[in-house]
């Protein structure tokens, strides 16, 4: 079996990406990812989990994940041919195609759907509303919402334009933690906030995108929560 670390490693490289560029990319698609766990993959001190897996070959271009992290594939009946004989089979294959008689029918895709609850009180993208949790409906979603996301809260105000513009509806990841920079929802002293998480040594406060809004520091005796964070 091959390194699938360093298997990553080879076509992370090949596209030309950085491992933060990769992280970003996994984010983006909802599989929300710190640059270190990258690192750690590569270098095979862990692992990503078997969907994260899945979109890490799709965003790298893996085809043949048999091949590509296991080796010579035994079902492969290409396998056995040098190029010559690979190339006149892919030329039959062609000629029955171009027949129109053995194409398969097109698939039936089935949407699937879920439940998640969105919230009617929206998160402060201004001055802050309290996030009642009790308050929300049941809503039918499909895989235009990231597998990540627990619920989804709309916006009210223009703080975070021009990423979040008021009345969008976000998709919320549960979790109490968050990296520096990331978007998350928030409870602060009695309002609620959707803003960019900002964590350094002594300054915690949640940062607006609007540059008309000023930083709402988090201080020592604040009454704070993280409620998650922003996916999609």
């Amino acid at each position: 079996m091959k390194s699938l670390g360093k298997t990553i490693a080879k076509y992370r490289k090949e596209h030309n990406m950085s491992q933060p560029e990769l992280a970003d990319a996994l984010t983006k698609r909802g599989y929300p990812i710190k640059v270190g766990a990258i690192s750690t993959w590569e270098t095979g001190n862990s692992q990503p989990s078997a969907g994260m897996f899945l979109e890490l070959c799709n965003i790298l271009g893996i085809t043949d994940i048999y091949e590509e992290f296991i080796g010579s594939n035994p079902n492969n009946p290409f396998d056995c041919l040098n190029e010559e004989g690979k190339e006149k089979a892919l030329d039959y294959i062609r000629l029955l195609l171009l027949s129109g008689e053995y194409q398969k029918a097109p698939a039936k895709i089935i949407s699937f759907t879920r439940k998640l609850p969105l919230f009617d009180m929206p998160a402060s993208a201004g001055n802050g509303t309290f996030l009642d949790g009790e308050s929300y409906e049941l809503i039918d979603v499909g895989s235009e919402v990231p597998e990540s996301a627990d619920f989804g809260i709309k916006i009210s105000g223009d703080s975070m334009t021009p990423r979040f513009l008021d009345k969008q509806i976000v998709w919320v990841q549960k979790t109490n933690h968050l990296e520096n920079g990331e978007f998350g929802i928030f409870y602060l002293d009695g309002n609620s906030y959707i803003k960019k998480f900002q964590d350094l040594p002594g300054d915690t406060a949640l940062i607006s995108l609007n540059p008309s809004y000023a930083p709402i520091a988090v201080h020592e005796g604040s009454t704070f929560k993280i409620f998650g964070r922003v996916v999609g």
